[in-house]
């Protein structure tokens, strides 16, 4: 991004609630503008944001200090909203999630949540799944390696995520495929490629979802595995105050809806843009093949940090505050922008719109800024992306982009639908 691609954007043409934008790109070149002009802007409202204004944080510095700032920026509610709010941008109603979905509570419920859920994603049970998800790789790249080419996102980046959430959960292989057309809807409900013509179906299949978590509790209790979702349907924590907490029926319904979505869209999107990034900087790519395992921890992060697979977490703030030199009410409604804090200058220097695999120190925030709700499944994603990219280099080192990217409508994450590619066809392994 240079001084004068960003002297050609008028303020008034920025409008982050546009969903066209994103269809067609991540405008970094708002974001640049924005950091340098304007790190705390306030966006014009819009039937997209409940006709209310929004503010837009764009600094690496100010996002870390949202973070940091505890519930004075809350990510289920705030002053005036009657219990409705949640992490998008229009309000969620608070029977639907916030203040029940992990993602949309604060501390101290939040970290009830976290207590009750988070033995399925220590380090140690992620490295437990390390040689199934290479074999399971292996058989992924086998059906498509013959052929010489496919479609990068259904074929290759979809397969591990949605295999790896429902590995843990305790989904059975032959109803996995409902994961991903769940998935697809909830995010695409604005896609007309997703949305099957309703513009509701994004609220179906979170119906859906939710009847299935329900049906999948009742099956595990009568008949208990070694999973996720055997453990809560009766995992009780005692609480530092001496408490004991479980969760609800309803809870645990929106809690598999998290599961699913995040645990299969963000890391399939992570892959997906993390492949386009090599296609962009082909010298990284042949940086890669020559070193995965000297390369394997820096280029992880590097393809979370360019990547940014989420886009946004909305805040609301639950009191008068001052965020840089700009003042916030109480209840408004605060979005942080972790692609922008990710190619912040001031954190990643003058190169930080370069794709660099061997990139040291990278305190990106593709997890979030740190706090209470750091990833739950950031060991996961980053198993997920190491395989996928070591197998790709052994398996198809000349891989290349045959064909336009299709961008998902969306704005709260940076969603991938199809990437067509080709490499040398090779026989399948298993």
């Amino acid at each position: 991004m240079t001084t004068t691609d960003r002297a050609d954007i008028d303020f008034g043409d920025i409008d982050l609630a546009d969903l066209d934008v994103f269809a067609d790109r991540c405008p970094h070149d708002w974001f640049a503008l924005l950091r340098e002009h304007a790190p705390v802007w306030q966006n014009p409202p819009s039937e997209a944001s409940d006709n209310e204004p929004f503010w837009n944080v764009t600094s690496y510095e100010l996002i870390m200090q949202v973070h940091r700032s505890g519930t004075l920026f809350s990510h289920q509610t705030g002053p005036g909203r009657a219990g409705a709010g949640g992490i998008a941008l229009t309000d969620l109603e608070a029977e639907r999630g916030p203040g029940l979905q992990m993602v949309m509570t604060d501390p101290p419920k939040h970290t009830r949540y976290r207590k009750l859920v988070n033995s399925g994603f220590t380090p140690r049970m992620v490295r437990r799944l390390e040689d199934a998800f290479r074999l399971r790789t292996t058989a992924i790249l086998d059906r498509v390696t013959p052929g010489g080419g496919c479609d990068f996102v259904r074929s290759i980046a979809a397969e591990l995520p949605l295999m790896a959430i429902a590995e843990i959960i305790g989904v059975p292989v032959e109803e996995r495929d409902k994961l991903f057309d769940w998935s697809n809807r909830t995010v695409g409900g604005a896609d007309d490629e997703f949305n099957r013509g309703d513009v509701d179906d994004s609220t179906n299949a979170m119906i859906e979802m939710a009847m299935y978590a329900h049906e999948l509790t009742d099956r595990k209790r009568a008949n208990p595995a070694d999973d996720l979702w055997t453990r809560l349907t009766e995992a009780v924590v005692t609480m530092d105050n001496g408490t004991r907490a479980e969760l609800t029926e309803i809870e645990r319904d929106l809690f598999f809806t998290l599961l699913v979505v995040a645990g299969n869209e963000t890391t399939r999107n992570a892959i997906s843009k993390g492949m386009i990034a090599f296609f962009d900087h082909p010298e990284q790519w042949e940086r890669w093949k020559s070193d995965p395992k000297g390369l394997g921890d820096t280029m992880v992060d590097e393809v979370l940090r360019f990547t940014s697979p989420v886009n946004f977490f909305r805040r609301t703030a639950t009191a008068d505050t001052t965020l840089g030199d700009v003042d916030i009410a109480a209840g408004d409604k605060v979005l942080l922008w972790y692609p922008s804090g990710n190619r912040d200058e001031a954190e990643f220097g003058p190169d930080a719109d370069r794709f660099d695999i061997g990139r040291t120190p990278n305190h990106h925030m593709a997890f979030g800024g740190g706090g209470a709700h750091f990833c739950l499944g950031s060991n996961l994603a980053r198993l997920e992306i190491r395989i996928i990219f070591e197998e790709l280099a052994k398996r198809c080192p000349d891989i290349h982009r045959t064909g336009d990217i299709e961008r998902l409508r969306m704005n709260l994450v940076d969603g991938i639908k199809h990437l067509p590619v080709e490499f040398t066809p090779s026989p399948a392994l298993l």
